[in-house]
């Protein structure tokens, strides 16, 4: 298990009640993981510029926005406003000194086609 990697996934409610129940009798899944309920979640808040946000951000420590939209070239306050949508899923953390923080040094995505189509 490695301390600094997110996982981050999508479940249905029931694998979500599973790995918690897994978890309240003794049998945690020590990871990090970020759930999403369905995969159009997940791809409608992980947009092309937001992950842009979480590469530069991955094992860099906390940095403030304008260093953060310098690394990604863009302006300060799409950067602003893409961050704290983040921060407020709890995808990233803002420090007491206003910094934005992904505290991993790496992520991994799970995201599949199967089970994908919905019923006609």
């Amino acid at each position: 298990m490695n301390e600094k990697l997110l996982t981050i996934d999508v479940s249905s409610r029931e694998e979500i009640r599973a790995r918690m129940k897994s978890a309240f009798g003794g049998k945690a899944d020590k990871s990090h993981r970020y759930t999403f309920l369905t995969h159009e979640d997940l791809l409608r808040t992980l947009t092309p510029s937001r992950w842009r946000l979480i590469e530069a951000l991955t094992g860099a420590g906390p940095l403030g926005v304008r260093e953060l939209a310098r690394r990604v070239e863009r302006d300060v306050k799409t950067v602003h406003t893409d961050a704290q949508s983040l921060v407020l899923i709890g995808l990233l953390d803002k420090t007491d000194d206003g910094k934005i923080s992904f505290p991993y040094e790496a992520v991994d995505v799970h995201f599949s086609a199967k089970g994908m189509r919905k019923a006609a």
